[in-house]
């Protein structure tokens, strides 16, 4: 594991937390539950799988497995982590600490394209009103939109994805103020999100496309630049209330993966909730 450049402290730390780590999960992993014929449970002294078994089970050395308990200086690779999370019935949250543990970066999760977006996060959405909220897959896709993001941002019924509607829709760029460097930074973002999808092409084909019907686009995109905003503050003119301040936070959602919920709210002393509250009344529901 690579710990040697980390602290005597934090290795001391990490050490701990690996060992208790695997033991608790062995411990709750019976031999029934991995299909090993064994004698009287009551004899066994070890709750759970031994580390031996867990080991074999695993294909790996026990003294290898035995070392990683420990958390001693040995080469881990992701698909022995990935075998021992098998063996250990580790969730993904479970499997994603195991490998912050033992020193590598986590795999990406599958995508969640095909995912149904669950009830509850549909009614938060819904319940972000009258502050616009809404929800993209990782290729920027929209997925869910309340009322006063339709309103504010100008999102119609055919758009699909909010970086096409970004750099195409007339609404869209008329009404954005400070277009430029928010393009800059949507651009940026988008790079940085495919390269942690370095396998998906999806995102080379996305941004061909871009490039073909979008010279600022192809302008931005040629320039390499990399963002990740979680949040910042966005101003739209809206062409019937005028000028419209909003911060925005970028929520990532785990049991989503890939997916973002973006949420605005109005700027205090802007007027921005009073002519808000006064556009959404006009809205049709």
């Amino acid at each position: 594991m690579e710990t040697s450049r980390l602290p005597a402290e934090a290795r001391a730390r990490r050490t701990a937390e690996i060992r208790e780590f695997l033991r608790s999960r062995r411990a709750r992993v019976s031999p029934a539950d991995v299909g090993m014929a064994v004698g009287d449970l009551r004899a066994r002294r070890t709750p759970g799988l031994r580390r031996e078994e867990v080991a074999v089970l695993a294909g790996v050395g026990v003294s290898w497995y035995t070392w990683l308990e420990q958390g001693r200086e040995i080469n881990v690779s992701a698909d022995v982590l990935d075998a021992i999370a098998r063996v250990l019935r580790l969730d993904a949250a479970e499997r994603e600490h195991l490998y912050l543990l033992a020193g590598l970066n986590p795999p990406q999760a599958d995508p969640a394209t095909t995912r149904a977006v669950p009830d509850e996060l549909r009614r938060l959405i819904d319940s972000w009103l009258p502050r616009p909220a809404y929800l993209i897959d990782r290729h920027w896709n929209l997925v869910a939109v309340n009322r006063a993001a339709a309103a504010v941002f100008g999102y119609r019924e055919h758009d699909h994805n909010c970086l096409v509607t970004f750099f195409t829709g007339s609404r869209y760029r008329s009404s954005l103020c400070h277009w430029r460097d928010a393009a800059q930074a949507i651009v940026g973002q988008f790079r940085a999100d495919a390269a942690r999808y370095q396998d998906d092409a999806e995102f080379g084909r996305i941004a061909a496309d871009m490039c073909a019907v979008s010279p600022e686009f192809a302008e931005i995109w040629a320039e390499h630049s990399v963002r990740d905003a979680t949040n910042g503050t966005k101003v739209v003119d809206h062409p019937d209330l005028g000028e419209l301040t909003f911060t925005y936070t970028t929520l990532t959602l785990p049991e989503l993966p890939g997916h973002r919920l973006m949420l605005h709210n109005p700027v205090t002393g802007t007027e921005t909730e009073e002519r808000l509250g006064a556009l959404l009344g006009n809205a049709v529901p």
